[in-house]
Formats: C-alpha cells, sequence, structure tokens
C-alpha cells in the first residue's frame, strides 16, 4: 500500500482526471482534498487554478497530490496570482507567477511554461495543453460599450471582483495589458503542437463567453475571459475543455466539443446547489463513450 493507494483497491485502467477552485483556505475543503485519490497507478490529475490565497497553502496542496497520482498539470487561478495580506511571499504579478512555476517545477507538476505532455491510457492520446490566460474585460456588463463603462456598473451595483485590489499585473500597466501579452504567447505555444493528436485544453477561466450566462450577477463575467479565445476549442483541436473559475460544475458542448467545469468552489455554495457531482471529474476516456 502506499499513499496513493491507502487500501491497495487500484484498477489497471487510468484516467485522465481534472479538478479546480479547491480553495483549500477552507477546512472543509481541506477534506475533499484529503480524499482526492486516483482509482489506478496511472491516472493523471489536472488542477485548474485557485488552488489557494498562500504560497505555502498551494505548495502543500499540490505536494500532496503530486505523491499520490502519477502525474499533475497545474494552471493557475486568480487567486494565486493575488498578492494576499496575509501571504509572506510579496512577489506581485510575473515575480509571484515564475515563482509559482518554480515551486511547482521543484515538485514535479506540470505548467503552462512546460512541453505539453501526451496522455498515452485510455481516450487517448491527446495532447494535455495548460493555458494561462487571464481576461481582459471584454466579457463587458449587459449594456456597457466599454470597460470603464462596465466597471462603472459593477462598482453600482455592488458586484466587483477581489482582483481589482489583490491581482496586480506588474510589469504590465493593467491586468488587461497582461492578458494580451498572455493570449500572444499561449497562441504562439499551441500553434506549434502537432495536430495529429486530439487536444485537451486547460484553463482556469472559461474560453467561451456563453459559459457565463449561468452567472447570478452577469456584471461578475467581465472577470472570467476574453472573447479573443471563443474558437480556441475548434483551432487547436481540442476533444475537451477543462474550466473553473465561475464555482458552478457543469458539463456544457460547442461544435461538438465537451466543456467541463469541474470547480469545488466554496463549502457553502456547494450546500446551497447540493451538487452532488463527484471530484474529481473524469476527463478521459470520455464518460459514457461521449465523443
Amino acid at each position: 500500500m502506499t499513499e496513493a493507494d491507502p487500501g491497495g483497491l487500484l484498477t489497471t485502467s487510468a484516467r485522465l482526471l481534472a479538478v479546480s477552485d479547491l480553495h483549500v483556505a477552507y477546512a472543509e475543503n481541506r477534506s475533499v482534498l484529503e480524499r482526492l485519490r486516483p482509482t489506478s497507478e496511472g491516472d493523471w490529475l489536472v488542477v485548474a487554478g485557485d488552488v489557494g490565497e498562500l504560497v505555502s497553502d498551494v505548495e502543500r496542496a499540490l505536494g500532496i497530490l503530486a505523491r499520490r497520482f502519477e502525474r499533475v498539470i497545474w494552471a493557475p487561478g486568480n487567486h494565486e496570482l493575488w498578492t494576499h495580506p496575509k501571504d509572506p511571499c510579496r512577489l506581485r504579478g510575473e515575480k509571484r507567477y515564475a515563482h509559482l512555476v518554480d515551486l511547482c517545477r521543484s515538485i514535479g507538476v506540470l505548467t503552462p511554461e512546460d512541453p505539453y505532455a501526451v496522455w498515452q491510457g485510455d481516450g487517448g492520446p491527446a495532447v494535455v495543453a495548460p493555458l494561462f490566460v487571464l481576461y481582459d474585460y471584454s466579457f463587458r456588463a449587459p449594456g456597457t460599450l466599454t470597460k470603464a463603462e462596465s466597471l462603472a456598473r459593477a462598482v453600482a451595483t455592488g458586484v466587483v471582483c477581489a482582483d481589482e485590489f489583490l491581482l496586480h499585473p506588474d510589469p504590465h500597466p493593467t491586468r488587461d495589458a497582461w492578458c494580451r501579452a498572455r493570449l500572444a504567447e499561449t497562441e504562439r505555444r499551441l500553434a506549434e503542437i502537432d495536430f495529429a493528436l486530439p487536444v485537451v485544453l486547460v484553463n482556469h477561466f472559461p474560453l467561451k463567453r456563453e459559459e457565463t450566462a449561468v452567472l447570478r450577477h452577469p456584471e461578475f463575467a467581465q472577470w472570467c475571459g476574453s472573447e479573443q479565445t471563443a474558437d480556441w476549442h475548434t483551432r487547436y483541436g481540442a476533444t475537451a475543455v477543462v474550466y473553473g473559475h465561475l464555482h458552478i460544475p457543469r458539463t456544457t458542448w460547442h461544435d461538438g466539443v465537451r466543456f467541463e467545469e469541474v470547480s469545488l468552489g466554496y463549502p457553502r455554495e456547494r450546500l446551497k446547489r447540493a451538487v452532488d457531482r463527484p471530484w474529481p471529474v473524469q476527463i478521459l476516456p470520455a464518460p459514457g463513450g461521449a465523443a
């Protein structure tokens, strides 16, 4: 028996699994983390951001998962990029992201800066591409035409993302400027993929605005992605798209491509919605034989 298989019950059929928004600052979520285990020695786990706000929490949680799963692949969320007042690590912006990448590499976790891995298990082969793409305020509040108008609407309705205070874009002048830089770099990386293989795209933020239509407060959508990624699932040959951020776990389809929102979210949200979805979520092989 091992930490990955304390009961000695692993099967031989490997799966590509995914989860996001672990938010391990909450005791209830740490309990879920303790229960996240593979069902096969070959299972991979995709973690699509928002593990926690403190660098130490991110390191501990990803370290636990890296010891259990054959491979762990991480894409950053907005919370990891916060410079939280309680975090001894005071790095901001790109320097904070680079520090997190180095941390992940030190514990064997793949990041958006590493060569894309190829899943060879059931449902494969498939390229697994973790992305780091922020948001550019192009998912504007209804009835607004500019970023300034959209932000003003959010302020007026009392729906303002904490990123405005905690996520610093240094050395870029704004978060949307950082997003534009990340879009260009990510498109460059994706263009180098051998598209003879299908691709699993992994991003913390949804790639399509349509996914934000379920938000209770539509003003929040402006912190949820970029219109520039709307066709990435077809342009880059995706067999599945994995994302989080919305805390509304579900499966949707666009142009025949499966989109999986895999967030655990906050304990109060799970109680309110009576969410019964298992974590982690199976990505490959496609559940039920879906295309």
